[in-house]
């Protein structure tokens, strides 16, 4: 190796494997069921993607669920088949408490999960207007009822979860951040020294309640983030829908990580749903590799973002 490719950056890629967002009518390359969320995150894990973020799915109709039992389903086929960093939600869906939420990533005691830093309006509705028909019951109510919820992440509810996951389980954080107002929350979780660097910090663009997902508001975030946090943080950004390659590549090309997923877009380009999750990854290193950019392995993302090791999970 010479010693100009010894000193390229790399960016960890992350990918965000089925969410609680999107219905199973939306896409029939969705992974619902635990063969199918292993399958597609082995495949991810393969493409480039160092960090797998994993909610889970009832096999029955492919419901958001929060069941440790589903995760279980898949965690250990992952870990088996793959060095990825398992990454698993808090967010979960809604109707979820914090107790539902934290139920799985107490079970399983992964290297990360995912912290939304704040309560928000999350409108999944207006989605409704782009498809006539839907498979289940459940999903049409899903939409409909995003017009008049409320994610719940209070202050209290983010110091339990740091508590019990951070401090009780050596579990790091991929710190979610839909708004400015989010990343001046985690600062002052900082300034408390309830979390320590180097921070993971997820900006999230084009959610109905957060930022949009224009290139002035990817600015306005990082600019905040520079600000408040220097050196001790990590940037990643993802992007909603449409707007997802753009803007990730728009922080890449700014020295940022990237996160892609069936969670955050069902689409490879327009009109093109992506048949899965690791034809997004391929797409996004392909685009980082033509920058000039290398990808992080899951060794190199465990030692930028001093993770505690595969080795030390309960799955």
């Amino acid at each position: 190796m010479t010693a100009t490719a010894s000193r390229q950056r790399k960016a960890i890629i992350t990918c965000a494997v089925t969410g609680s967002i999107h219905t199973p009518s939306m896409s029939p390359h969705l992974p619902l069921t635990p063969d199918e969320i292993a399958a597609d995150a082995i495949a991810a894990a393969e493409a480039g993607a160092a960090i797998l973020h994993l909610h889970a799915r009832d096999p029955k109709d492919g419901r958001p669920t929060p069941d440790p039992a589903v995760f279980m389903g898949f965690l250990p086929r992952i870990k088996q088949s793959t060095d990825a960093v398992v990454n698993i939600t808090t967010g979960g869906g809604q109707g979820m408490s914090v107790a539902d939420r934290l139920a799985a990533p107490v079970r399983a005691s992964p290297e990360m999960c995912s912290l939304n830093m704040g309560s928000m309006n999350f409108g999944l509705y207006p989605m409704l207007a782009r498809y006539k028909e839907f498979k289940h019951d459940w999903e049409r109510a899903h939409l409909e009822n995003s017009r008049d919820f409320i994610f719940r992440n209070t202050f209290k509810d983010i110091e339990e979860i740091l508590k019990t996951l951070g401090e009780g389980h050596g579990t790091r954080f991929e710190f979610e951040c839909y708004d400015v107002g989010h990343l001046y929350s985690l600062a002052h979780f900082l300034d408390r020294k309830l979390v320590k660097p180097p921070l993971f910090v997820q900006t999230i663009f084009g959610i109905l309640g957060g930022i949009g997902a224009h290139a002035e508001d990817l600015q306005h975030m990082k600019r905040t983030a520079d600000r408040l946090f220097g050196e001790d943080y990590r940037w990643s950004v993802l992007a909603a829908g449409a707007r997802q390659m753009p803007l990730v590549t728009t922080a890449a090309i700014q020295g940022g990580n990237v996160r892609v997923g069936l969670e955050d877009s069902l689409w490879l380009g327009p009109g093109e749903l992506a048949k899965s999750n690791a034809d997004q990854v391929a797409k996004i290193a392909r685009i980082l590799r033509e920058l000039g950019i290398g990808i992080a392995t899951p060794a190199e993302a465990r030692e930028m973002l001093a993770l505690k090791g595969g080795d030390k999970v309960a799955f």
